[in-house]
């Protein structure tokens, strides 16, 4: 049963995407809502990116200190293992674990409200392919701004590390940035951005479909965002898991 459910759902999927991928019959309405998604979802998500990235690298500076450096390392250990946390797991899959939460369940509450209330229904009834028209724009939006969002979460963390060090006084910010910039790999960094626009593409296509097939009323809205932000979360570390180990 479960299978059956799992593999109905799946072709759902697949079905509406087919829809969604079609091309726009009104550019100029395309790329207004594609602008006005890029600041919902994006811009919108700067600030809760910033704050968390600065205290997560400051803590994993932290830890990285108290826990692994010893007088048998070098002392710029601390400023190399919290660069590549940070860069490898956090800016990418973390992050985007927690924008699923925030933006997950944002679009799919938003579709399934508009599905409840008829609202889907009447741009079909229109001959609008709304599959296109509210979906396509979230998720063009959503991967054009994710890589912004890791970049400034590298950034942000690196800045909270530095906070450590000048203001918490836990190692010299010497050592700190010479264990930023030992042995620094650039692929890392493009691999962190990969990462992100697959997991940027599952948050706005999984959530869609979740809230733009909702059947009943305001309840079922609810469940819908809650599965969005369950499903989104569980194939994110699924496809980590495959994409850490094609991409390394």
């Amino acid at each position: 049963m479960i299978i059956y459910r799992f593999l109905t759902a799946f072709g759902r999927y697949l079905l509406l995407m087919g829809r969604t991928f079609s091309r726009p019959e009104r550019m100029r309405m395309f790329l207004k809502k594609y602008v006005t998604e890029m600041q919902q979802l994006g811009v919108d998500s700067i600030g809760i990116v910033l704050l968390i990235s600065f205290f997560i690298g400051a803590v994993i500076c932290i830890q990285m200190k108290l826990n692994i450096q010893s007088p048998w390392m070098p002392r710029w250990v601390s400023g190399y293992t919290t660069r590549e946390i940070m860069l490898l797991e956090f800016s990418s899959s973390i992050m985007c674990l927690i924008l699923a939460g925030k933006v997950g369940s944002n679009i799919a509450s938003e579709l399934g409200t508009m599905r409840v209330t008829q609202q889907i229904d009447a741009l079909e009834i229109m001959g609008v392919n709304s599959a296109e028209y509210l979906i396509l724009p979230k998720i063009a939006a959503m991967v054009s701004m994710m890589p912004v969002l890791v970049i400034f979460s590298s950034a942000m963390g690196i800045v909270g590390a530095y906070a450590t060090a000048y203001i918490g006084h836990v190692l010299p910010p010497d050592d700190l940035t010479l264990g930023l910039t030992h042995d620094f790999v650039p692929w890392f960094l493009w691999m962190s951005i990969l990462k992100s626009l697959v997991f940027a593409f599952i948050i706005a296509s999984v959530s869609s479909f979740c809230g733009y097939t909702v059947e009943g009323g305001s309840v079922e809205v609810g469940k819908a965002s809650t599965n969005a932000v369950v499903s989104s979360s569980v194939l994110i570390l699924f496809s980590d898991v495959f994409l850490t180990q094609l991409l390394s």
